[in-house]
């Protein structure tokens, strides 16, 4: 743990070249987690973009009071 603590920089660069795979990090001689490089991660802690999609619709006249929220706002458009 203290040497994560200290020198965390050394092992990220390790994995973002792919020297090393993971990297235990233990707290009194127990591993107490894992670092792994992102493109290790499984994919649904990827995943972000369209994480909504099927839950809603968008209207086709949503910009129809865009002037209207603006001066709601206190901006001019």
């Amino acid at each position: 743990m203290l040497d994560a603590t200290t020198s965390l920089s050394k092992p990220v660069d390790a994995l973002e070249r792919g020297v090393q795979r993971d990297f235990i990090i233990a707290r009194n001689g127990r591993p107490a987690a894992r670092l792994v490089p992102l493109s290790a991660a499984p994919a649904s802690a990827q995943r972000r973009i369209g994480a909504a999609k099927g839950h809603f619709v968008v209207p086709d006249n949503i910009d129809t009071l865009n002037d209207e929220v603006a001066q709601v706002f206190g901006s001019s458009r």
